[in-house]
């Protein structure tokens, strides 16, 4: 069986002093963002899941691991999410609940998506009223053409 690399993203509860990130970096090669709140890697493995189970037990108790997720999406465009259970109450809110840990952070984490989906159509709609307050439709539609059609290469809108 061939083994393929996999990139993954490590959010981190802090910010990463140099010391730990050196500290890290010793045991596989890390890329910090700006502030080293999120690491890039890349590891080999048979899955993306394994990568993330390998990932996890090589730095987690070296680092303030919050989640691992893959960089790219699956085949289906999903993302592998791994989130730590640090503490009883997760547990704890899963059992009241009748449901597993992982099943009830899913579920959670779909609420929160659909939550801010409304949200965001919410905040277009009110931007769109205050525009055509303004404006003509035509106009609008005309001017979102417009940015719509320039070149990646352009100032944005």
């Amino acid at each position: 069986m061939t083994m393929a690399h996999h990139a993954l993203e490590i959010t981190l509860t802090r910010p990463l002093t140099t010391a730990e990130l050196q500290h890290a970096a010793r045991t596989m090669r890390l890329a910090p963002d700006r502030d080293a709140t999120r690491l890039m890697t890349v590891v080999r493995a048979t899955t993306p899941r394994k990568a993330i189970t390998r990932l996890r037990r090589q730095i987690g108790t070296r680092l303030p691991v919050d989640v691992i997720t893959t960089h790219y999406p699956d085949r289906s465009g999903k993302i592998l999410l791994n989130v730590a259970f640090a503490s009883a109450a997760h547990t704890a809110a899963a059992d009241r609940a009748a449901q597993t840990p992982q099943r009830f952070l899913e579920l959670a984490v779909h609420q929160d998506l659909a939550q801010h989906a409304a949200a965001e159509a919410d905040r277009l709609e009110r931007a769109l009223q205050h525009l055509l307050a303004h404006t003509t439709p035509v106009h609008l539609i005309a001017a979102v053409g417009h940015c719509l059609t320039r070149t990646s290469g352009a100032a944005p809108c």
